[in-house]
């Protein structure tokens, strides 16, 4: 069955940088595009960054040039390096995995920007 597992969240300092990452299970990583969301309490789960399974990306406005989605297909391994942190990009981040009209999630990593 699909798994995803994400880790590298944490607490970090306005202007820091963090790395997230997703160990995929379960099906064949590297034939589907992937995703990363992330929610803040009492807000809606957003997409924060999409990467196809030929390697190109796109990004929500908010992170757009300060955050990089990869994969490396060789470890089944999705990943979100996020740069100059705000304090407006704690949420928990998940991992996404969209196979037609089925969502598949990670349990999520909290990421919590703050002084």
């Amino acid at each position: 069955q699909v798994q995803l597992v994400e880790s590298g969240g944490g607490l970090v300092q306005p202007g820091g940088s963090l790395r997230l990452s997703c160990a995929a299970s379960g099906f064949t990583f590297s034939s589907y595009a992937m995703s990363w969301y992330r929610q803040a309490p009492g807000k809606e789960r957003d997409m924060v960054a999409h990467i196809t399974s030929g390697g190109y990306s796109n990004y929500a406005n908010s992170v757009q040039g300060r955050s990089t989605i990869s994969r490396d297909n060789a470890k089944n391994t999705l990943y979100l390096q996020m740069n100059s942190l705000k304090p407006e990009d704690t949420a928990v981040y998940y991992c996404n995995l969209r196979v037609g009209w089925t969502d598949y999630w990670g349990q999520g990593t909290q990421v919590t920007v703050s002084s």
